[in-house]
C-alpha cells in the first residue's frame, strides 16, 4: 500500500481506497463526499454506498463502470483478494479487507462501534495492518449513548411546547439516524425536514430503512409570516438556523446532534441551545478498543488526532503511523447553510485545527447496481 497525492493506493491489485481525485479504479468505503468522489473510471462499492453516490452526483458521474460487492463476496485482481466488512458508520458503509500473499490489510474508511438501526453494525476482521480514522481520537471525546441524548431532545419539547424543535444535522446517515432512534423512543408524530434532507432520507426508505411519515417543513401562507410547528420537531443541515428560512418556525430551539457537541464551547459558538451528543465516528475508547480487536502490530491513521492516537498505541506496543492522506474532512457535521448546503453533494466543512481543537478540549475539562465488472 502507497500514500499517493490520489489517495491510498494498492499496487499489486492496481486500485485506490477513497481516492480524492478521479482514478481508472476505486474502491469506495462509504457514500460521504470526503471519501466518495466523482469521475471514477470503475468504481466498487456496497450496493448502498453505490446508489447514495448516484443520488448525490448522478449516475454518470458516480463511476462510468460500477461494481457492488456483497458481503461475504470476494473479488481478485491480479492476485489481490478483496472483500467489503460493514463498518457500521451509515448505511451500506464498509471496510476494505485486502489480501496479497498471505498478508492482510483493512482499511476502514469511517466507523463507529455503536447500535445503529439503520445500517449494519462494525465487524472488527484481523489483519496485519488496520487503516483507521481518528476524529475524535483525543480522551476528553466519549461519546454517551445516543438514545439518552434522545431523550434529552423529546423531554426539552415536552417542556418547551410552544416552540419548534430545530436539529443540526448532516443529511447522510445522521439525519436518518436520529429519525429512526427518534421512532424507536415512541415518537410517532411527523418529522419535519429542511429541502436538503428530504432526496437521501427518500433513498433509505427505497432501500429498505423505515422512517415513518416525514414532511418538507411548509412555506408560510403569507409572506414574511412564521410561527410554525410549535412543538414539533424539525431536522435541518447545521446552520440553517442563520438563514432566512428559519424564521418559518416557531421561536426554535436550536439543537445540534454531533460529537463535537461534547465541547461545550464549541456548542456555545455556534449558538446551539441544546446540544446532542450523537456521533457517527468511534470514541476515544472505541479507536483503541478497535485496536485491540483487530490485534495489527501496525496501525495507520488516515486523519484526525493522529498524534494522540499514535502515542496510545505505542504505550500498547502498536506502530503507528500518519498517513496525511489528502482531502479527508469532518462530516459529523453539514457545512455552514448556504448556497452549497442544500445541494445533495455538499462537500462536508473541515475540521478544526489540532490547535484549536486542543484548546476546546482543555476548556471542556475544566468546565466540567452492480454492472459489467469495474475492476
Amino acid at each position: 500500500m502507497q500514500v499517493t497525492p490520489k489517495g491510498l493506493y494498492c499496487v499489486p491489485g492496481d486500485f485506490y481506497v477513497d481516492p480524492a481525485r478521479p482514478v481508472p479504479r476505486a474502491v469506495v468505503t462509504h457514500g460521504h463526499s470526503d471519501h466518495a468522489r466523482p469521475d471514477h473510471e470503475a468504481v466498487l462499492a456496497t450496493s448502498e454506498t453505490l446508489a447514495v453516490m448516484r443520488a448525490r452526483m448522478g449516475a454518470e458521474r458516480a463511476g462510468r463502470r460500477q461494481q457492488a460487492l456483497h458481503p461475504g463476496d470476494t473479488l481478485t485482481r491480479d492476485g489481490v483478494a478483496i472483500r467489503l466488512a460493514p463498518a457500521g458508520h451509515v448505511l451500506g458503509s464498509a471496510q476494505v479487507v485486502i489480501e496479497w500473499r498471505g498478508s492482510r490489510v483493512v482499511v476502514s474508511g469511517d466507523y463507529k462501534r455503536r447500535r445503529d438501526p439503520t445500517c449494519a453494525g462494525f465487524e472488527p476482521v484481523a489483519c496485519d495492518a488496520f487503516v483507521t480514522e481518528a476524529t475524535f481520537a483525543l480522551p476528553v471525546f466519549r461519546h454517551p449513548p445516543a438514545e439518552r441524548e434522545i431523550q434529552r431532545l423529546l423531554e426539552s419539547v415536552r417542556l418547551f411546547p410552544d416552540r419548534a424543535h430545530l436539529v443540526g444535522v448532516y443529511a447522510l446517515g445522521k439525519c436518518q439516524r436520529v429519525i429512526a432512534l427518534l421512532r424507536e423512543a415512541g415518537w410517532e408524530r411527523p418529522i419535519y425536514l429542511h429541502g436538503a434532507m428530504l432526496a437521501l432520507c427518500d433513498l433509505y426508505e427505497r432501500l429498505g430503512v423505515r422512517l415513518g411519515e416525514l414532511r418538507p417543513v411548509p412555506a408560510p401562507e403569507k409572506r414574511g409570516g412564521g410561527g410554525l410547528l410549535a412543538g414539533e420537531i424539525v431536522l435541518a443541515p447545521s446552520g440553517a438556523e442563520a438563514t432566512p428560512w428559519v424564521r418559518r418556525l416557531a421561536e426554535p430551539v436550536v439543537c445540534a446532534a454531533s460529537g463535537w457537541m461534547r465541547v461545550r464551547q464549541r456548542a456555545k459558538a455556534k449558538g446551539v441551545e441544546l446540544p446532542l451528543i450523537v456521533s457517527d465516528h468511534a470514541d476515544w475508547d472505541e479507536l483503541l478498543l478497535t485496536a485491540a480487536e483487530v490485534a495489527a502490530p501496525e496501525i495507520w491513521v488516515t486523519h484526525g488526532r493522529e498524534d494522540a492516537l499514535i502515542h496510545a498505541l505505542a504505550q500498547r506496543g502498536v506502530r503507528g503511523r500518519a498517513l496525511h492522506l489528502i482531502g479527508r474532512g469532518e462530516e459529523d457535521e453539514e457545512p455552514e447553510a448556504g448556497p452549497s448546503a442544500v445541494q445533495p453533494g455538499a462537500e462536508p466543512a473541515e475540521p478544526p485545527a489540532a490547535e484549536q481543537l486542543a484548546a476546546e478540549a482543555a476548556a471542556q475539562r475544566q468546565g466540567g447496481a452492480g454492472g459489467p465488472d469495474a475492476l
